[in-house]
């Protein structure tokens, strides 16, 4: 018999943060297209590629439940309870929902500064200049937080229910646009990240910061991806919101025009950041020949998709779908810094021709018997290749699975 002063310990919800960002498998594919609701949606085995070799591949702890897991309704008194419709109880507890959020969400921009950057930089574990890009401006979204915070503690009634949220949340869902930039700073933040993560004195101070109790088990990445986070819940909150509004109440039109502003609001940051990570990619390739350098590749603003693909040979390549040009690369390291080494010759979309084969097709010189690996057949291949004969490159790539070689084929059809 178990001893009758056992503690127990509560078992931990899943957190709503259990999508972030993380390092992901290579040879996925991105694409441009993805909003950035939907690539913080998807699981990993469907993010966008990762090429840097210091991505950690470790399992990330699974984060605890946020701090306050009490619903709206179980602050209530039993009278109060039965006065209210069920229908208005799942109004205000989507409204107590955000509310809460926001308060989370300021601790946690707080504890980045507090916990993680001024140690580091008081103990010269970085350079100012190095948290300065990986933090980016994180502590000056905190007024703004607060101010939506303060406005609806403001709408709050003796009793705690909440009136009419609609107007507040057109009138400071735009202010959200100040995102921009942090998020279209995420890619090489991460990156930077990444390679000092190779700092022993910085992977020690992050492993200590891990296991104590302030970080929940998060680390400091997922720290810093909390905004993103926020950012991709709002349109749902509002929509959970507007579901338990009475169809007669004052707040139904505005929150369909609040859903409609942060949609934008968001489609906006998603733009900004594909243009940021597209030129993040131009700026490291490296070409070996004058002639592989095409102004379609300096010009582009949109990255299609990305990832890793094997030739025939076997070689691991990094492909880039611009929205004019397929370039292929090899990735390589230059001081520690991941670069793309371009490989033969940049094929324009317009003079581009896609041929979809079958597992174990062989429709050119030689064998594929063993080119892939230890498989008789090899699966998931497709072959790009100029229109014109005269240049004479021709490229069989092999995917991961047949998702990626999938995602592949349409997004080189759609361009």
């Amino acid at each position: 018999q178990e001893p009758s002063n056992k503690r127990v310990r509560p078992l931990a919800r899943v957190t709503s943060l259990a999508n972030l960002i993380s390092p992901v498998r290579n040879g996925a594919v991105r694409r441009f297209g993805q909003t950035i609701q939907s690539f913080a949606l998807r699981s990993d085995s469907k993010s966008p590629g990762c090429a840097q070799k210091s991505c950690s591949r470790s399992a990330a702890p699974t984060p605890p439940k946020r701090r306050n897991s009490v619903l709206w309704s179980e602050m209530l008194d039993v009278n109060m309870k039965e006065s209210l419709s069920t229908k208005e109880i799942k109004r205000q507890e989507a409204i107590y929902e955000m509310s809460r959020g926001e308060q989370d969400l300021i601790e946690d921009l707080k504890l980045a500064r507090k916990a993680y950057h001024d140690p580091m930089l008081k103990l010269s574990i970085m350079s100012e200049e190095e948290l300065t890009h990986i933090f980016g401006d994180l502590d000056s979204y905190i007024p703004l937080h607060e101010d939506l915070l303060a406005s609806l503690g403001e709408a709050t009634k003796p009793d705690g229910t909440v009136e009419q949220i609609g107007p507040i949340l057109v009138k400071w869902l735009p202010r959200l646009h100040a995102y921009k930039g942090y998020c279209s700073n995420q890619l090489a933040a991460k990156a930077l990240l990444d390679q000092k993560k190779q700092d022993r004195r910085v992977q020690d101070f992050l492993q200590r910061c891990l296991e104590s109790p302030f970080s929940r088990k998060l680390d400091l990445w997922s720290f810093l991806d909390i905004p993103r986070s926020r950012l991709v819940k709002y349109p749902l909150l509002l929509k959970e919101i507007l579901r338990h509004t009475p169809k007669d109440h004052p707040d139904i039109q505005i929150l369909e025009e609040a859903i409609s502003i942060i949609q934008g609001v968001l489609s906006d940051i998603n733009l900004k950041k594909g243009e940021s990570e597209c030129q993040y990619y131009i700026d490291k390739l490296e070409y070996l020949d004058e002639k592989q350098k095409d102004p379609r590749i300096e010009g582009s603003k949109a990255l299609l998709c990305h990832g890793e693909l094997k030739n025939k040979n076997g070689h691991k390549l990094y492909v880039f779908l611009f929205q004019d040009i397929l370039v292929l690369t090899r990735p390589v390291t230059r001081n520690e810094r991941q670069a793309y080494q371009v490989y033969r010759q940049p094929i324009p979309v317009q003079e581009l021709l896609l041929e979809d084969l079958q597992d174990g097709d062989v429709k050119m010189g030689g064998s594929f018997r063993g080119a892939f690996g230890n498989s008789d057949k090899a699966k998931n291949i497709f072959r790009v290749r100029f229109q014109d004969p005269c240049p004479g490159q021709s490229h069989t790539l092999q995917a991961n699975d047949v998702f990626h070689k999938q995602q592949w084929v349409n997004c080189i059809r759609t361009a």
